[in-house]
């Protein structure tokens, strides 16, 4: 029997492997008895053999464009421990490269064995980098509880950041150095950065799967120009397997809060020319590490958690690191650049003092930024705004080395004898916050808006205060399910997409979610249109059919596609008003008397919502009021969050003694 007939796969997988969302595989185990029987699981989280899942979707015309690499990949799973698939993918990748690569791994099972020629052979039919690429993301979206990886966008920040801050020859190539390389993803991204004539990189990981995983994929890499790599496993603190060498530039994304990092061995070891690291301090172990290895004038840009900036354990090394001008600017990155995603992690940028004539004087000050602002809007998780975020940290960093240049708002020079005291904080808010207070003519502008909100508010509450709203009055009323059959609008459900977000390529359109209006109400997500998604048109009326967000309004603006348990109802402009309806549906009332049950979860039903019967010239009345509420609730939330902004900048202007009448 062939390994691939005892090969597991869930419901997600089988999705994935078809090109469906999960709801499309359900319903084809409802509708189709042909569909494989189950093998393992729950019922909740069915398992389904490998080889009778693809059978099937062959049989029933399923599978169409889905390379081989999807079906390829459960296989890999199925070998369990996590460096033996890690060191298989690795093993496939050099096999891809050339049929005549022997095995360097020769601890693999022969499952895996088996595997690695099958995936190497695929890789060579569909192309080895492309199939590669593929199974060390699976691999790395498999594991991803227990790795910390650089994202690309914040390795590809950092390397910019190196090569705009590095002083020295810029014409006689780069040499980088990585001591913690993981999988590689700093040292690819800054060979696509660099485009100078010679890349050297050196590179260290004592994983020995992780390091095997960064070999091949820099062996990719090399195909596309001239670098010359050397990837070693090891402890990079405790057996530097680099000594003596040095680098133009250094990147690290180190792991954080480790106590066993060799403080008892290495207590005499020659780098800590700032001082021993603390037990409790690893990561300033990693950043004179760094130090060791830079030639003059050489970068190194290290991502830490933001309470290396603050510790009392390491205020003496910060001190030193300061004093000798080696600590050059420390970035406060947003939540969610990498992880651990909560947290606003930060970017150390440290520079070897420079020799020559050219070389710049001793600095006095050393550069803060707070970054933290640049989160990405209409996001579910944490995530930075990639783009903005570069633009303002490389704009800030290019005030370093020139005194005259005033560096953007958000980001302070601050004299070292400031830096210099009882505690040596760096941790950049604490420097940039009063340089983000507003101005007192800031502060009177802003009083202004708040005082045209409140007349705004005023005008609004006058005209509604005077209706003469009766009570008490029966009135006939019909349903959207009546409206629907009458003809009178037609309804249609939003729904999961395939997958969680499309490429922005094609006719993509910005997907909107329950989840994106209990955030902000921005949408989160892009659909490519062309599937028969449900997409809300200006004039549509949106409804969102859930307790816990219910709410009904006309869409306007340009085409947005809807998710689960959203739904776009549109009307005959000869029978209804968009604006009439979308009032009467999002009563509260009216939504807690469709609920399914009485709870924050629970779903409204849609065709059970109530509308008052009344001809169109009497509707448009309705909706005048109706778009009058509206305008009084946005102005109310405009108020409430102006008026808390200034409550706040007043009471830290007054606490700071800035009273002067």
């Amino acid at each position: 029997m062939s390994t691939l007939d005892v090969v597991p796969v869930s419901l997600a997988e089988i999705a994935r492997i078809a090109g469906v969302g999960r709801a499309a595989v359900s319903n084809w185990r409802r509708r189709h008895d042909s569909f494989p029987t189950r093998i393992g699981g729950t019922d909740v989280s069915p398992q389904f053999s490998l080889a009778e899942v693809e059978q099937w979707l062959r049989n029933n015309g399923k599978l169409r464009n889905i390379g081989g690499k999807e079906l390829l990949w459960p296989r890999f799973e199925l070998l369990g421990s996590r460096n033996e698939s890690g060191l298989a993918v690795a093993e496939a990748a050099r096999r891809m490269r050339s049929s005549r690569a022997r095995i360097s791994h020769p601890e693999l099972s022969a499952q895996a064995r088996e595997l690695v020629t099958e995936a190497a052979k695929l890789g060579r039919a569909e192309g080895p980098r492309d199939t590669f690429e593929f199974l060390l993301q699976r691999w790395l979206e498999t594991h991803v509880r227990q790795l910390s990886t650089t994202p690309p966008p914040l390795a590809a920040l950092m390397t910019r950041i190196a090569l705009t801050v590095r002083l020295g020859p810029q014409d006689d190539g780069l040499t980088l150095l990585d001591p913690a390389c993981g999988t590689g993803h700093l040292a690819a991204a800054a060979a696509q950065e660099y485009e100078g004539p010679r890349f050297e990189l050196l590179a260290c990981e004592r994983d020995p799967a992780l390091a095997a995983l960064a070999s091949a994929r820099l062996e990719f890499v090399a195909d596309d120009r001239h670098i010359r790599t050397r990837i070693v496993t090891a402890d990079a603190l405790r057996e530097d397997p680099f000594t003596g060498a040095k680098a133009d530039v250094a990147l690290c994304n180190p792991p954080f809060n480790e106590r066993d990092w060799g403080y008892e061995e290495l207590a005499t070891d020659q780098r800590w020319t700032h001082g021993l690291p603390p037990r409790t301090e690893p990561e300033l172990a990693w950043v004179q590490h760094l130090l060791s290895h830079l030639k003059p004038g050489g970068v190194a840009v290290v991502v830490l958690p933001p309470a290396v900036a603050s510790r009392k354990a390491g205020r003496r090394i910060r001190g030193s690191l300061l004093r000798t001008g080696v600590l050059r600017a420390v970035v406060s990155l947003p939540p969610g650049s990498a992880q651990p995603h909560s947290v606003s992690l930060q970017l150390w940028i440290l520079r070897a003092a420079a020799d020559g004539p050219a070389a710049p004087p001793p600095s006095q000050d050393a550069l803060l930024v707070d970054a933290t602002g640049f989160a990405r809007p209409g996001t579910r998780e944490p995530s930075p705004d990639w783009d903005t975020l570069g633009s303002f940290v490389l704009t800030a960093l290019a005030a370093l080395d020139h005194p005259d240049k005033e560096p953007p708002e958000s980001a302070v020079r601050v004299p070292l004898l400031d830096l210099l005291d009882d505690e040596v904080d760096v941790t950049p808010g604490r420097y940039t916050a009063s340089a983000s207070e507003p101005s007192p003519k800031e502060l009177a502008k802003k009083w202004s808006e708040f005082g045209s909100l409140l007349t705004d508010l005023a005008d609004q509450a006058q005209h509604l205060s005077v209706l003469d709203v009766e009570t008490g009055t029966q009135q006939t009323t019909t349903t959207v399910g009546d409206l629907v059959k009458a003809g009178a609008l037609t309804l249609r459900a939003g729904q999961q997409p395939a997958e969680k977000t499309a490429p922005v390529s094609g006719n993509a359109v910005p997907l909107l979610t329950v989840a994106d209006l209990l955030l902000d109400g921005a949408p989160s997500g892009l659909l490519v249109t062309g599937s028969g998604h449900a997409v809300a048109e200006e004039g549509d009326v949106v409804v969102a059919g859930v307790i816990r967000a219910f709410r009904a309004w006309v869409h306007e603006g340009p085409p947005v596609a809807l998710g689960p348990q959203l739904y776009a109802l549109r009307v005959d402009p000869e029978k209804l008003d968009a604006h009439f309806l979308a009032g009467c549906l999002r009563a509260p009332a009216n939504g807690r008397q469709a609920g399914t049950h009485a709870s924050s979860s629970s779903r409204v039903d849609i065709r059970r919502l109530q509308v008052l019967q009344l001809p169109l010239e009497r509707q448009a009345v309705y909706a005048e009021t109706f778009r009058r509420i509206r305008a009084f609730e946005a102005l109310v939330a405009r108020a409430e969050n102006a008026g808390s902004g200034l409550v706040s900048d007043m009471s830290d202007r007054l606490a700071a003694g800035g009273l002067t009448t």
